[in-house]
């Protein structure tokens, strides 16, 4: 029996692909062993959304060959769309894996095993419309199960890799999507996340008889499912928060109101150079919109600093636009270069310095944002889903999220984990944590 290790790094898109690929070999008859034991086969999947994640991805293909120098090591995703050929000349890499061809891995490995020529596996990925049939049965040790719906993405920001390594939107078909969750269901999880590269396109590559499908009505299928008590979303465009669309939502009681909604700047004229397809106006009215129809509802997003042109008084924009939201979480990035894309031959590159120095004025706001957000649910009833013990001041909890994915944990004890508690939210335990007074327990 072969073994096998699997690395994961990038996004929850990624993850489950990753998770697919670590069944297929178990299928298939591997036997899948941790990623720092010596193993016949290491696959890492990578991703190529800054020059940090390139770098990560060239050092654990590296480390995979270096514990087992005798072991395959195949390179898969993200960064083999953008490298392929660096990767070919690779010595440390013997097998590539482009997008779109990851549920072949196990016959690939099979084929290498017997003739070692054929290496590369990678397609034109802006000329497939064929979304990748990859899928999880079980997901091991998770309370909470990641879905993957879509592919691709036809945006084009100025700054993105991603549409030349992922391709054009792609969806996967709804009764597959429902089947998928029915099983999950099954299997026990009670929450799942719907997840994609640009969630909000999903559907618009259907063809015209089936225009009707769309994310929305997809959650609405998904929301039928027996077994399922929770669903979340993964990142949202600004512009798919309509009336409609959250008026919508707010009826389902298994929705999560939790949004990521992708801002990238406050400032208008920054958003205009990154070929962002919406005005802060606009996104400032989602917002208002959600919190028109949902309770406290968590609000997310990614926030970019020190693209190119952004003086400071575009970053003060920036900065007075977010305390005027006011989020839950937000993830803070410095601009990374990217080859091929406009940005990178933008001229008036902001100096790694000043984005430093932004990025860390930033991530001080967040801090006290996301503090005032927690803090709103003390005293307030609330419902978490307990995944795993944890440990805080030395005592031991089961910690969990309530739908807005806040924090919160009861005293140990066994057989909690995966359950459902309702409760008083308390005092924080921490900067992330609060207690919750639960004495009910819905399953």
């Amino acid at each position: 029996m072969r073994t096998a290790a699997l690395h994961n790094l990038g996004c929850k898109v990624n993850s489950y692909e990753t998770e697919a690929m670590q069944q297929l070999l178990e299928e298939a008859g591997y036997e899948i062993v941790p990623f720092h034991e010596k193993a016949d086969v290491y696959i890492i999947n990578t991703c190529s959304v800054t020059n940090i994640a390139d770098r990560k991805s060239r050092q654990m293909l590296h480390r995979a060959k270096k514990q087992n120098p005798d072991a395959v090591v195949v390179a898969a995703g993200c960064y083999v769309q953008a490298a392929a050929e660096e990767l070919k000349a690779d010595l440390a890499v013997d097998v590539i894996i482009g997008n779109n061809k990851k549920q072949d891995l196990v016959p690939i490995l099979e084929e290498y095993f017997k003739d070692k020529s054929d290496r590369s596996h990678v397609i034109e990925i802006s000329e497939t419309h064929e979304y990748e049939r990859l899928s999880i049965h079980k997901i091991a040790d998770h309370t909470r199960a990641f879905l993957k719906i879509q592919d691709g993405c036809n945006q084009f920001c100025s700054y993105c890799i991603i549409p030349y390594t992922r391709g054009r939107v792609r969806s996967r078909r709804p009764d597959e999507v429902v089947d998928e969750v029915r099983e999950l269901a099954a299997a026990g999880y009670q929450e799942v996340v719907l997840t994609g590269i640009h969630l909000s396109s999903y559907g618009v590559d259907f063809k015209e008889e089936e225009k009707k499908e769309n994310l929305l009505s997809l959650i609405k299928q998904v929301h039928e499912v027996e077994g399922i008590r929770r669903i979340r979303l993964g990142s949202l465009e600004p512009r798919i928060i309509t009336e409609e669309f959250a008026q919508a939502l707010a009826s389902m009681p298994k929705f999560c109101p939790h949004f990521h909604l992708s801002l990238q700047s406050g400032c208008d004229k920054t958003l205009k150079r990154m070929n962002r397809h919406y005005t802060t106006e606009e996104y400032a009215a989602g917002c208002e919109i959600l919190r028109r129809y949902f309770d406290n509802p968590a609000i997310t997003t990614d926030v970019i600093v020190g693209f190119p042109g952004e003086t400071e008084e575009e970053f003060e924009e920036t900065k007075a636009f977010l305390e005027r939201i006011g989020f839950y979480e937000m993830h803070i990035f410095k601009y990374s270069r990217r080859a091929g894309t406009r940005a990178d031959r933008m001229p008036e590159q902001v100096p790694e310095q000043v984005k430093s120095v932004r990025s860390e004025v930033l991530l001080k706001l967040e801090k006290q944002m996301s503090k005032a957000y927690r803090e709103s649910f003390s005293g307030k009833k609330k419902t978490v889903l307990l995944e795993e013990k944890t440990e805080i001041g030395g005592r031991a909890y089961m910690i969990g999220h309530t739908m807005e994915y806040v924090k919160a944990v009861v005293p140990y004890a066994d057989n909690l984990k995966n359950k459902m508690t309702e409760g008083i939210l308390k005092e924080a335990l921490n900067d992330e944590v609060l207690l919750l007074d639960s004495r009910n327990f819905l399953n």
